[in-house]
């Protein structure tokens, strides 16, 4: 067997075991490259190619999950097409249309990676992977709805930087990030009583996934390791 041909299976064999790590690296990946095209004309563009990806990569995972594949397609597939229009047309209804799609599949296989990691008591690494992947899932997923509620509600969100302008793209995936993380940096603000409610969710969310998911990983780990 050749060299190429094995490196070609041993990628196939780590993609079957490892789905999870894909989608977390893929994540990890835009948030190096948005800030390149954040102030770009073209970054709109950028953001939906990238956006289809991950769209893609996230029903490949739910896939590899407990959960219903026929979902995840019906949300991925309206929301890669409205996503695609946006752009050409430079539409800011289809953009928020898509982002509401975008937003339900995020959560949908933020869901559905919860349920995989809760099936068993024995943990995996692509467990490990998904746990990541799960935070990242629903950091956009949020992201999104904090996107569709400042089209919705206008002045819902205000920002250290020029704060009479609707925040962009990247700082309400940061404002997202900050919140499910509890680290509480303040330069991107929700004013608006729908903002607001959308951002105790979070923080609710982001309190129960550490409390009872990541906790339950540990633990386990935990004693894997001590019956060793």
């Amino acid at each position: 067997m050749s060299e190429a041909r094995f490196r070609t299976l041993r990628w196939r064999v780590s993609a079957r075991r490892h789905p999870s790590a894909f989608l977390l690296v893929a994540q990890l990946l835009s948030l190096a490259i948005y800030p390149l095209f954040d102030d770009m004309a073209a970054g709109r563009v950028v953001f939906g190619a990238i956006g289809v990806l991950v769209l893609a990569l996230a029903v490949w995972v739910v896939n590899r999950s407990p959960a219903f594949n026929w979902i995840a397609w019906a949300l991925a597939g309206p929301a890669f097409v409205l996503s695609m229009l946006a752009v050409a047309l430079d539409n800011e209804t289809l953009l928020v249309v898509s982002s509401a799609l975008e937003a339900a599949l995020y959560f949908y296989a933020a869901g559905s990676l919860i349920a995989y990691m809760m099936s068993d008591h024995r943990v995996t690494t692509d467990e490990l992977y998904a746990a990541g992947a799960t935070f990242t899932l629903l950091a956009w997923g949020f992201a999104y709805a904090f996107l569709v509620c400042q089209a919705w509600y206008p002045d819902s969100f205000t920002g250290a930087v020029e704060p009479e302008r609707p925040r962009k793209w990247l700082e309400l995936l940061f404002l997202s990030f900050t919140n499910l993380s509890a680290v509480g940096l303040g330069d991107v603000i929700p004013l608006g009583a729908a903002a607001r409610v959308l951002v105790m969710f979070e923080q609710f969310a982001g309190v129960g996934y550490v409390a009872v998911v990541v906790s339950r990983l540990i633990g386990l780990t935990m004693l894997r390791h001590g019956s060793r």
